[in-house]
Order: structure tokens, then sequence, then C-alpha cells
């Protein structure tokens, strides 16, 4: 069976990170850095159809919970810390409602347990008229993504997947044609029943709509223990628009 590709930083209690929709281990690198120093050995982890992971058919948060268990049995972690944002959030969740065993504490970034409408049809529609073909730099594909996606953070963050496939031709690291026919299995739920009673942290940006106060109800009825802290001045991209205090809420609740 395949493993999951990860960058590894520092030494300590084991601290894995699941990045979102479309992103990459690589997100992670500088806060992944500070948990390091504070005496963790971070995983920043590639899921399974983006970065450098393998690629496969099949996608949904039972196998993506399910790689990451594979891939603390490969590295001999029995026990983890586990950090997830948005879709990197709900494979946490998958994970902890289904081996609690392997999970000393949670923290998911803006997603709640609840199902989420398809809503990235504009992204795939843009990312759909690259022609690495006719585009031959990052900046070609920064213009020609500008006829689609108006917002340069989001496209600045989708442009990070490119990557040379061979001399002179771009390509995704992500699994492009799978991730666009899996955007119902991206905003699904998990289990109805499914609970962890551990230490939970929900963390939510003032300016993003994924939790909402109507959600926390649920957020404790899957998550007994859960704490639900806001990060100011963020909207979904939280870790990336306010570090600092992603950093002090999140290190508040590893201490606690």
């Amino acid at each position: 069976m395949e493993i999951l590709h990860s960058k590894i930083l520092g030494e300590g209690q084991p601290f894995l990170i699941l990045h979102g929709f479309l992103g990459m281990s690589d997100n992670w690198k500088t806060l992944g850095t500070e948990y390091a120093e504070k005496g963790y050995q971070v995983h920043l982890i590639d899921q399974r159809n983006h970065g450098k992971s393998f690629h496969s058919p099949e996608f949904d948060y039972q196998l993506l919970a399910e790689d990451v268990v594979r891939y603390m049995d490969h590295h001999h972690i029995p026990s983890a810390i586990v950090l997830g944002h948005s879709m990197g959030g709900k494979t946490a969740m998958q994970l902890a409602t289904s081996e609690p065993d392997r999970v000393s504490k949670l923290i998911v970034a803006d997603i709640a347990p609840k199902f989420y409408p398809p809503h990235h049809d504009f992204i795939f529609n843009g990312l759909s008229h690259l022609d690495f073909d006719q585009i031959s730099s990052r900046r070609e594909a920064d213009e020609e993504l500008s006829k689609y996606i108006k917002d340069f953070g989001i496209r600045a963050f989708l442009l990070k997947n490119l990557y040379w496939e061979e001399q002179g031709k771009l390509g995704f690291r992500f699994n492009f044609e799978v991730l666009r026919n899996k955007m119902d299995e991206i905003g699904d739920n998990i289990s109805a029943t499914a609970v962890y009673e551990g230490p939970t942290l929900f963390l939510r940006g003032d300016r993003s709509e994924y939790i909402m106060p109507t959600d926390y109800t649920d957020i404790k009825k899957h998550f007994p223990n859960a704490q639900i802290e806001t990060i100011d001045r963020a909207g979904h991209w939280l870790h990336a628009e306010n570090p600092e205090q992603f950093f002090e809420k999140s290190m508040a609740f590893l201490n606690s």
C-alpha cells in the first residue's frame, strides 16, 4: 500500500498537520516550523491526490483517514496530535471519531461537522482554461487564471501547485480530474453518530462563513469536549491570514 508523502520537522511528541482542498503540506511550513521549535515532531502531510502524494481515482473521507492511519503505522506513531484545515479538518474529524486512540488532541481549522454544497466550480472552471501546451511560465498561468478568478490570494494559493513535469512543460501536482469529479465527497459530512470525546479545539475565522454560531450545537454533539475560538481579521485561510493568533490560540490549547 502507498504511504502519504510528508515533510518531518523537529523532535518530540508527534503532531500531524493536514492541509485543505487543493492545498499541500508546504502551505503549513512556517507554522509547522514554529510548532517544531516548541518541542513537537511535526509531520506536514500531503493527502492523496494532492502535493507529492499518490494519485487515486478513489477519494472520500474514510479513505483519507485510513491513509493517515497507514502513515502513522509506517512511522511507528501510536498516537498523535492532529490538526486539519478545511478538507484536512474533515479528515481529522473522521480519523478522531473512527480511531480515537490514535488522536491525543484534535485541532480543527475553519470547518464544521456538516455537509457543504459544492462551491468550487469557479475554481475548476478557471483551472480548466490553463493550457500547458501554450503556457510556459507561472506569470502566463496567472494572467490566464486572472480572467476567471479575480482574487489574487486564491490564484497565488492555486498556482503553488504548479511544477515542471518535464523541461519546459508545467503541470498541476494535484489530481485535477479526480478532484473536479469528487466535489460532492469534499463537502461530505462525518457519520451522524460519530463522537470523539478527547480534547478538541475548533478555530474559526471571524470573516469566514464556514463555522457559524448555529453550528456550535452540532460541534458539541460530535465533540463534547470541544472549545470553539475565533481568529480575528481572518477568513477561511485563517492560518495564513493571522498566523500569530492561530499559533497563540493553538499553543494555549496544547499547553492546557
